[in-house]
């Protein structure tokens, strides 16, 4: 799908904006040919493709403010980028604005082992950072299935998870200090390697904004000790109401796993094919439960879920005896995206969050849906937080099976917000459910988000078309306080 032409005045004003961004980011830091460009014109939701204006390179947080500040005086759209993983549109170019591409700052700047964290750049992949300390028994927890590609400063702009996120939390969960550039070209510092910071939580505003108040050109993140022991236990299900059953017990039973994912037949099936992890073909529902901490304590507790779910009917259940063995477990798994690709020619990855008592009923409902839509949909869930990955399979090459999908996936995220969830885990809003947003906020709600970003952002330039369905020129926001008579939003302080 096509995003909309350029205006015939940004086309005119493109030899001009090329040629400033050539100053502030000389040699091959700025690309202009259409050859060069089509790197950049879709990220992981590659159902929407469009080509920018331009695309630029930045090395130094110094070029990123004075490329930010260049654009906010000539009034030109600015839209950030890491690796392009983005599943919900969020790195989606603009035909009338900057692809700032953050590819460059690939740089872990110093490792801190005594303050346990470590100094990166944004465009370092997430896996690298646990690589880069592994030697000493250290890791970085967050771990999205596409840690291989995904980039740091991407996990910021998203607030990513991971299969460990029900532990270890999310990677807001795992930030200390980021360097921020914002849209009038200052670098400012948040926290730095100590716990917490006094005043505004300014970090937790930024992590997850989708880029949309400023650009992200340093992070420190929380490194953690390896534990020492790690286990997982196989379980299969003959349906995915047991094993949904299964999860609440185990989390009822005060046990928190470092990880626990479901999958159901047909994403068991392609990741067997894709990775021969040994995962039970006939099973309905697979759960994958790994215990880490002392080995006394994981040992207990493996007997404990075995216990929990024999009796909600498991009919397998294999525990990892090595290293090797439970890494296999989680291969496939992780894979799964990939691996539902061999069995469709296309698939979209959805992203929502239920309470984990309502894993059986969303079931129900998205098997209702999809003889409904006719289309078919496997799934992926991170089961312990009740985030769920569906994905739904369809061939783009079919007239209307495009659009049938979309349909699919506005119909699960809607029923997510009806049994007490939102509309994102870690995937972000983007423009995949952009227009979504009203069935969880209300106009007011809306509206007070959107003066956050006219705090950072009052002529709307930094990823705009991302999150918000209607977007509020900032002046008429201020009107609406003083129609409605509501508090102003209180001034966030300028760096």
């Amino acid at each position: 799908m096509l995003m909309p032409k350029p205006s015939q005045e940004i086309i005119a004003k493109r030899s001009a904006i090329v040629a400033a961004l050539q100053a502030i980011v000389p040699g091959e830091g700025v690309i202009t040919s259409d050859d060069e460009m089509r790197a950049y014109e879709t990220d992981g939701l590659s159902a929407y493709r469009q080509m920018p204006l331009v695309v630029t390179l930045p090395e130094t947080p110094e070029q990123v403010a004075a490329v930010l500040a260049y654009c906010a005086g000539a009034g030109v759209k600015v839209v950030p980028r890491g690796s392009g993983t983005s599943l919900s549109g969020g790195a989606l170019p603009l035909a009338d604005g900057v692809i700032l591409g953050l590819g460059k700052f690939n740089r872990i700047l110093d490792v801190d082992y005594e303050n346990r964290c470590a100094v990166v750049q944004p465009g370092v992949t997430n896996l690298a950072i646990t690589h880069a300390v592994q030697s000493e028994g250290f890791y970085y927890a967050p771990d999205p299935s596409s840690q291989i590609a995904c980039s740091i400063g991407g996990n910021v702009a998203e607030n990513a998870g991971g299969v460990h996120c029900l532990k270890y939390g999310l990677t807001t969960n795992n930030l200390l200090g980021l360097q921020l550039a914002t849209l009038d070209g200052e670098i400012m510092r948040i926290g730095g390697r100590h716990l917490d910071s006094g005043g505004y939580d300014l970090m937790g505003l930024l992590t997850g904004s989708e880029g949309l108040l400023g650009v992200v050109t340093e992070v420190t993140v929380r490194i953690l000790r390896k534990p020492t022991t790690a286990r997982a236990v196989l379980i299969g299900f003959p349906s995915s109401e047991a094993a949904g059953e299964t999860v609440a017990a185990v989390i009822g039973a005060g046990i928190i796993p470092g990880g626990m994912e479901m999958m159901d037949n047909p994403a068991i099936n392609a990741a067997e094919d894709f990775v021969n992890a040994g995962y039970p073909r006939d099973a309905q529902a697979l759960l994958i439960v790994e215990l880490d901490g002392p080995k006394i304590e994981v040992d207990f507790l493996i007997d404990r879920v075995r216990q929990i779910a024999e009796g909600k009917g498991a009919t397998t259940l294999r525990v990892s005896e090595s290293e090797a063995e439970r890494d296999s477990f989680w291969a496939g798994r992780k894979s799964a995206f990939p691996a539902v690709g061999r069995i469709s020619p296309d698939y979209m990855c959805m992203d929502g969050t239920i309470p984990r008592q309502a894993l059986p009923e969303i079931l129900k409902r998205m098997a209702e849906m999809s003889n409904r839509h006719g289309l078919r949909v496997a799934n992926v869930f991170h089961a312990g937080d009740g985030n769920l990955h569906p994905l739904i399979l369809f061939d783009a090459n079919q007239p209307g099976q495009l659009e049938r999908a979309e349909a699919f996936g506005a119909d699960i995220l809607k029923s997510c917000v009806e049994l007490g969830g939102v509309l994102t885990g870690e995937h972000g809003v983007g423009i995949e459910k952009r227009d979504l947003m009203g069935e969880m906020f209300t106009e007011a709600d809306l509206a007070q988000q959107q003066r956050v970003k006219c705090a950072f952002d009052p002529d709307g330039l930094l990823n705009p078309g991302k999150v918000f369905p209607n977007l509020h020129r900032c002046a008429e926001l201020g009107r609406m306080h003083v129609q409605r008579g509501q508090l102003p939003f209180p001034d966030i302080p300028r760096f």
